[in-house]
């Protein structure tokens, strides 16, 4: 959730870009930018980033799991192993 505090026009960072990023990394909250009134980019420190691209990573790869779980359940057969192991083979060999 971006605080109110956190809005800021994009003029003001362009004017003062440095103290910008040196609150963005010692918070670690995204600041939202704005261009006449209206959020135009939301700007955040590369470690808070990442950290975000990692947590979105790993919900994808739960859901996918969870999707296959349940198929299983249903039973709905997987792919032979076989099969798995030439795919697999192919894309990391």
């Amino acid at each position: 959730m971006v605080k109110a505090t956190s809005i800021k026009p994009l003029s003001d960072f362009v004017r003062n870009t440095r103290s910008h990023i040196a609150h963005l990394k010692s918070s670690g909250q995204p600041e939202v930018l704005t261009v006449n009134g209206e959020a135009a980019v939301v700007v955040q420190d590369a470690a808070s980033y990442e950290e975000m691209a990692t947590l979105a990573e790993q919900a994808r790869q739960d859901a996918r799991l969870v999707a296959a779980l349940e198929s299983f359940r249903q039973g709905q057969k997987g792919e032979p192993a076989d099969t798995v192991f030439k795919k697999l083979g192919r894309k990391h060999l």
